[in-house]
């Protein structure tokens, strides 16, 4: 398997540091507001990747961390006028409420940072002891000049790196570029005792602590998204190091932003959906509460997944309509895997044994690849067409069906895809998918088009063609096009229907 390494920016065969086992860290998320698509994005990424390392047998020890004290929830709690600690508590439930929603898994570990004062305090300590960071009254700051390799993992130069970064201005600083380790409570602020007196920690050296603490000096991977790379993860690596003496993390893993009209998604622009928004608009759920939240996780995945991790994703009503339809080609071949039919082809089910061998190996190849899941997701389409051909042209045989059908779901896991019953995809074929996420907030019910009716209206039309009554037929077709429904007549005599 071949990853991109940010550090030495090109594609590296990954070696874990112990035979068998992944340790990977990845900075989560800062509690203080619903997540939006962009966060969405990462945490598929990176669920994707341990499933996918598990896929080849690792075992994976995943830790993604939350930020549970920061000024942005000090300002939150400040402007709803509650405690800090209810933002977190909400936020918190919030996530984990998209997360399950989107089908990530819930990582091995979640540490916060609020949990870990005393670790925090002792790596401060150390860095003051080997003369990489100074005490400043009740602050303490970190020497960026001290650490000689500082801004080797963004390849950024000082006056690069002084543009980019969130520069605290102070002028107790030795140089603009120092970055606070721990900062002095304010009045009214959340404080805990330390040597430089009553203050909370800097952004950056929580994730130090907690990832060296739950994975030990150096461990695999470290990732997160690609604005994390400067000046967070710079930050971080530079404290760790010169802490520990030693490397930080061997592989640094970075995704692309999430994007509208080929602009950053951020709160700070305003031009952003929460992953809450999605679902609460997605025209496709089972009722106006949405409590059928599966066929759009399922879209947003595959759409979060149909470009390569590291290249920047353009979020848009059409991209998700092509999802929906990609999805639907994989669920309608479903449906056929699971019918009873012509079972006569024995050589069609001998060549799906040969598709699905090629089928396994290009899927292999294409993940091992840094993590290519477009190609994959192409790779899924072109097996489907392979089996709709020999559906088409005699069918297979009942235990190939079962194989092909099986091949689908046990490659899916990875990518956390084609996990859904035909029958559970099948109804959001009956809501109006025309609907879009700027311009509706909810699907109304006279934009249902009723299963029940549907079906009936396939059974006057069957009856009506049975009296050769063609011109009923015919006008029960036209009215259900109408509604966006077509049909298709099976050989076996049964009749299928699908937006």
């Amino acid at each position: 398997m071949n990853i991109f390494n940010t550090l030495t920016r090109k594609k590296e065969r990954f070696v874990a540091l112990q035979d068998n086992h992944v340790r990977m860290y990845v900075c989560g998320v800062t509690v203080y507001d619903d997540c939006h698509v962009g966060h969405a994005r990462s945490a598929v990424v990176f669920d994707v990747l341990s499933r996918y390392l598990q896929h080849k047998g690792y075992a994976v020890t995943y830790v993604r961390n939350f930020t549970d004290v920061d000024d942005k929830i000090l300002k939150k709690a400040l402007e709803e006028k509650v405690v800090w600690t209810e933002i977190v508590a909400t936020y918190i439930d919030a996530y984990y409420r998209d997360m399950n929603r989107l089908r990530v898994r819930i990582p091995d570990v979640e540490p916060r940072a609020t949990q870990h004062m005393p670790e925090i305090i002792d790596m401060i300590a150390g860095l003051i002891q080997k003369g990489f960071a100074y005490q400043v009254e009740n602050d303490v700051y970190y020497d960026v000049s001290a650490y000689e390799a500082y801004g080797r993992l963004s390849g950024r130069k000082k006056d690069e790196m002084l543009a980019g970064a969130r520069v605290e201005v102070d002028v107790r600083k030795k140089d603009p570029m120092d970055f606070a380790l721990w900062k002095g409570a304010k009045a009214g602020e959340p404080g805990w005792e330390s040597p430089w007196g009553l203050g909370r920690p800097g952004w950056h050296i929580e994730c130090s602590v907690m990832s060296i603490k739950h994975l030990g000096e150096i461990f695999d991977i470290h990732g997160g998204g690609k604005d994390l790379v400067f000046p967070h993860h710079e930050n971080e690596m530079a404290q760790s190091c010169a802490y520990t003496g030693q490397e930080f993390s061997r592989y640094w893993v970075h995704n692309g932003f999430v994007t509208i009209d080929e602009e950053k998604m951020s709160k700070s622009l305003g031009n952003f959906f929460t992953i809450q928004e999605i679902f609460q608009k997605s025209p496709w759920k089972k009722d106006e509460q949405g409590k059928e939240d599966d066929v759009t996780a399922e879209v947003l995945r595959y759409f979060l997944l149909s470009t390569h991790y590291r290249s920047d994703l353009n979020f848009s009503d059409k991209a998700l309509s092509e999802a929906k339809s990609a999805l639907d080609n994989i669920y309608s071949l479903f449906e056929r895997l699971e019918e009873s039919g012509q079972e006569d082809q024995i050589e069609n089910s001998r060549l799906l044994e040969k598709a699905l061998a090629e089928f396994s190996q290009q899927f292999e190849q294409v993940m091992d690849d840094d993590l290519n899941t477009p190609k994959a997701l192409a790779e899924f389409q072109r097996f489907r067409g392979e089996i709709n051909k020999w559906l088409a042209s005699g069918g297979l045989t009942s235990e190939a069906k079962t194989q092909a059908l099986e091949s689908f779901r046990q490659f899916g896991v990875p990518l956390g895809l084609f996990q859904l019953s035909s029958k559970d995809w099948s109804f959001s074929r009956t809501f109006d998918e025309s609907v879009t996420f700027g311009a509706i907030a909810n699907v109304s019910p006279s934009s249902v088009v009723d299963s029940n009716w549907i079906e009936q209206q396939i059974e006057n039309r069957l009856q009506a063609r049975k009296r050769k009554d063609f011109a009923t037929a015919d006008k029960i077709r036209q009215d259900l096009a109408s509604q966006g429904i077509t049909l298709e007549d099976r050989p076996d005599g049964t009749t299928r229907w699908k937006r």
